[in-house]
């Protein structure tokens, strides 16, 4: 998939044991499930790649299946945000295991990714309207 594809030849990957994309309404969700560590890190970037191609994604990455995330597995989150947002899009993280919320907090992370506890049923509109946007913790 090219930067210039249009949505509606989206194609996501094969999943793999640690990742899945398929998409839910206006968002593509990546699906990441696992440890997240240097070995696997690669599997996920290859569904973040893919998810962030496109012009302005809307990408929500569902971390509630991971059991360990490590900074390889930010790193990816990282640069698929940068490419999300290079785009005209956005990234945002679902999790909802206190763990991985104190790890975004320790790492500075948090404000750049504030965690949803579940995928929207609507989009939320509120930080391109220059709004607050995330969940409190």
């Amino acid at each position: 998939m090219t930067p210039d594809a249009d949505d509606r030849t989206f194609q996501p990957p094969a999943a793999n044991p640690h990742a899945r994309t398929h998409r839910n309404g206006v968002f593509t969700v990546v699906e990441v499930v696992g440890e997240i560590d240097l070995a696997t890190a690669g599997l996920v970037a290859e569904h973040l790649d893919a998810a962030t191609a496109g012009l302005e994604p809307d990408v929500l990455v569902d971390l509630r299946g991971v059991d360990f995330l490590d900074c390889s597995g930010l790193r990816v989150l990282c640069r698929a945000d940068n490419r999300a947002r290079e785009r005209g899009g956005r990234l945002r993280v679902v999790l909802d295991e206190p763990r991985l919320r104190r790890l975004l907090r320790a790492t500075g992370l948090w404000d750049r990714f504030p965690p949803l506890s579940a995928i929207p049923q609507e989009p939320d509109r509120s930080d391109r309207l220059g709004l607050p946007g995330g969940e409190p913790a």
